[in-house]
């Protein structure tokens, strides 16, 4: 049966993609991004709808929660897929260090927010973390925009650390009313997703020749959001799971398995979008 799919993410890279996929397979694919010229040209040849919002603006996540509410009584497929890693430490609109908000609060704020329209399809959220998660230090939610020791992998690290925690916890809030959850590393994927970083590190393995004739294309790194998007929760797959290649993660960070940390993350992310809504 066709399901309406929603990818943020998806103007280029794996979100793009899996949109291309998710429509040859017949599928009704909402694609969201941030330039609107790009997510135009990914929408228009599957004749998808097409939103645009930046998601260093938690006011247009909020207008692109309320859209998507209106426009879709039934949304199946949530994937969480807009990130990326940036450069030198910056600021959103909004107070929030930028690769943590983009990463992290922009998904949990839009998820939270459709999570009405998504319990009643018994949807399913798809999150996309990375192998970064794995090289996250301890994570301080007095100082999750990293202030006292701040480093561009160091914030992609410990955002994609708090995607899997996202997920676990939503997970435990909301399986039981129908919401299956889980997060995937997509594998090591030559896509533009560190084109704005300073790390001279991430930007070698991202440009350099040879580094990425080892990638992988987005072709086969949207693998796993397609195949989780069209098959059965608690059949195919363990909903509250870390995901690489189709199978659970066997390296993971340890944090990642602490059921209070994902608990106080989720309590912590709510009073900060709490926050900016009163400023």
């Amino acid at each position: 049966m066709p399901k309406t799919i929603v990818i943020t993410g998806a103007s280029d890279g794996i979100g793009a993609a899996a949109a291309q996929q998710l429509h040859d397979h017949g599928h009704r694919v909402v694609v969201v991004g941030r330039s609107p010229q790009k997510t135009r040209a990914v929408a228009a040849p599957l004749g998808a709808d097409a939103f645009v919002a930046d998601f260093t603006r938690l006011d247009e996540v909020r207008g692109l929660a309320a859209a998507l509410g209106a426009a879709y009584p039934r949304i199946d497929v949530l994937a969480n897929n807009a990130g990326g890693v940036f450069g030198d430490p910056a600021r959103t609109a909004d107070g929030f260090e930028r690769t943590f908000q983009i990463n992290h609060l922009a998904p949990f704020l839009l998820t939270s927010l459709l999570l009405p329209t998504l319990i009643e399809s018994g949807a399913t959220v798809i999150q996309t973390s990375s192998i970064g998660a794995r090289m996250a230090g301890r994570l301080d939610l007095r100082d999750l925009n990293l202030e006292r020791d701040f480093s561009p992998i160091r914030a992609y690290s410990a955002a994609k650390l708090e995607n899997i925690l996202f997920t676990k916890e939503l997970h435990r809030r909301y399986h039981g009313q129908g919401v299956s959850a889980v997060a995937i590393h997509p594998g090591n994927v030559a896509t533009n997703f560190a084109s704005q970083t300073t790390s001279q590190l991430m930007r070698f393995i991202a440009t350099n020749r040879l580094t990425r004739s080892l990638l992988i294309s987005a072709e086969r790194g949207a693998d796993q959001l397609v195949w989780l998007s069209q098959s059965r929760p608690g059949i195919d797959w363990e909903p509250g799971g870390y995901y690489e290649k189709r199978k659970p993660a066997r390296r993971i960070n340890k944090q990642a398995l602490d059921a209070d940390l994902a608990r106080a993350l989720w309590d912590r992310s709510e009073q900060l979008v709490s926050q900016d809504r009163q400023k």
